[in-house]
């Protein structure tokens, strides 16, 4: 079956004063495909969906999308005024409702149904993220777009959090373009992990862990069932400021 590109990217570059924060930047994203960027801070990741967005325009190259293309987009996060009277209802039929299913279907879909009358300065973290997820799915999305989208929650959150994710690329066969830090949870999910460091390290499909002894004795058995791997090679070194600074040969 044909893929059905969504988004795709060639030959970015980015430059903020002196500084380059993209050089050279490809990467695309299919219907039904999540598609991960890794990377250190100030990597250039949160750039790079900015201008997938529209959000920034790109100094050189180009962005290519498909017709009429249907974004949801999840910030990194959201800074909510603990007095302000607003509940989580209220703050989703305030993000411009778009979407044919209704606000309590969407909120059974990201299990927090519970907290449709809830404050929405009262809620955890966690609570939030979901809600934050919820107002990117009412957008009837084709591309879901997520900024650290497990900021502030802690790890069982955070795996839980991901496991949802790609229940939602299942059920909806959206594609996901993703930032995240925490490698080691998002990989069962990630169908193609970039590792972005201004420029791309390398980039490839991860694999998931076999059942080999040494791994096993690394991480035990439960953490083996979630964990998977991602190899590959760099052919250069970085210097702290993620410039070049010496090739590998050999």
């Amino acid at each position: 079956m044909k893929q059905v590109s969504l988004v795709k990217a060639s030959g970015i570059c980015m430059q903020f004063g002196d500084r380059q924060v993209l050089q050279h930047v490809d990467l695309e994203v299919n219907q039904g495909q999540v598609v991960t960027l890794i990377g250190p801070n100030g990597a250039g990741k949160t750039t790079m969906v900015r201008i997938v967005l529209g959000l920034l325009k790109q100094q050189s190259g180009t962005i290519t999308k498909a017709p009429e293309l249907r974004i949801g987009y999840m910030p990194q996060k959201l800074h909510i005024d603990p007095t302000m009277p607003m509940t989580v209802k209220r703050f989703l039929q305030l993000a411009r409702y778009t979407g044919t299913e209704p606000i309590q279907k969407i909120l059974n879909e990201v299990k927090i149904s519970h907290l449709m009358d809830q404050p929405l300065g009262a809620i955890s973290g966690g609570e939030l993220q979901r809600v934050l997820l919820a107002r990117a799915l009412s957008q009837s999305p084709q591309l879901l777009v997520l900024d650290e989208p497990a900021q502030g929650v802690d790890v069982a959150g955070q795996a839980e959090l991901y496991q949802l994710i790609g229940e939602i690329r299942d059920r909806h066969r959206c594609g996901v373009l993703m930032i995240s830090h925490d490698l080691h949870l998002v990989m069962a999910t990630t169908d193609e992990v970039i590792c972005l460091n201004h420029h791309i390290c390398c980039h490839g499909k991860p694999e998931h862990v076999s059942i080999d002894p040494s791994y096993l004795a690394l991480f035990g058995k439960k953490e083996a069932k979630s964990l998977a791997i991602y190899t590959h090679h760099h052919n250069h070194n970085h210097d702290i400021a993620g410039e070049i600074i010496e090739k590998n040969h050999g």
